[in-house]
């Protein structure tokens, strides 16, 4: 008979009462940023990116607040929970309740780039480039934290690494080991996406590889991460076998080709100019 591991982590790497301290959630979003803003700054350095460190600073608070943090909220608000927060619009503003959507978090990085790229007069590809390189690296923090906090578990399995989740829904009245989808997606989104995006980016070296490369791969990786996923309990299945993930990746899997046909058309394209500062 096989000894299934039994979740019981701390969401806390530091608790300084019940209910408070730092999580490692947080702490997942505060590495993803941190390792942003230096993998910028170090493109800079090596002649990849054409921003001031100002820029780059600004650029990166952005993509936190109204990217990340505003988007993600969100999306998951207008994309998970929609009839939620009609009802009770200040859901949206309860995020220590939780509940952030990856697909939120990447349309409002997009506008913020967007933005960037016209506010600086910057193509917009050579801004995008540059920032969704780094991208993974928040993505695999932040699933490495969805396993820690015991939370978007996978569906039931009977393989010899299955997790045993306590919140997770029981079947026939037993706590059934269950895939730790949150690990496979930290390889996949995280890792392997990286990968992906590193070779596109110093192999290929394209304006709007990265981006476009992006946006494709994570949604074929994430629809195919959302295969050992249980769905949200209060949407379950689209047409008795498609989850709300797999749906929205579709989206972005469109996006890409939208991307992809504004950059042969030279709508994004714009035209460099030399830096504002070099400070």
């Amino acid at each position: 008979m096989i000894a299934y591991f039994v979740h019981h982590l701390s969401p806390f790497l530091i608790q300084f009462s019940n209910g408070f301290g730092i999580r490692y959630y947080g702490l997942s979003y505060a590495l993803g940023f941190f390792f942003l803003w230096l993998g910028m700054r170090w493109q800079r350095k090596h002649g990849l990116l054409e921003l001031s460190t100002r820029q780059i600073d600004d650029l990166v608070f952005w993509i936190a607040l109204g990217g990340v943090m505003i988007g993600g909220r969100l999306g998951y608000c207008l994309l998970y929970d929609f009839f939620h927060t009609v009802r009770e619009p200040w859901f949206v503003f309860q995020i220590w309740k939780g509940g952030m959507s990856s697909h939120g978090g990447i349309l409002g990085v997009l506008i913020v780039l967007f933005w960037a790229s016209r506010k600086w007069k910057v193509p917009f590809f050579h801004i995008a480039d540059a920032a969704v390189w780094l991208a993974p690296v928040g993505i695999f923090f932040g699933r490495l934290a969805n396993f820690v906090n015991g939370e978007l578990w996978g569906r039931p399995t009977t393989l010899p690494w299955g997790v045993i989740f306590p919140d997770a829904p029981m079947i026939n009245g037993q706590a059934v080991p269950r895939h730790p989808s949150q690990l496979y997606e930290a390889l996949l989104e995280g890792v392997v996406l990286f990968g992906i995006l590193t070779y596109l980016r110093f192999r290929k070296k394209s304006a709007g590889s990265v981006s476009i490369g992006f946006l494709f791969s994570y949604s074929l990786l994430r629809i195919l991460g959302e295969c050992f996923r249980e769905p949200d309990l209060h949407i379950g299945y689209y047409f008795g076998f498609v989850t709300q993930g797999q749906i929205l990746s579709l989206f972005t899997l469109a996006l890409s080709f939208v991307l992809l046909y504004l950059k042969k058309r030279k709508i994004l394209s714009g035209s460099k100019r030399s830096l504002a500062c070099k400070s």
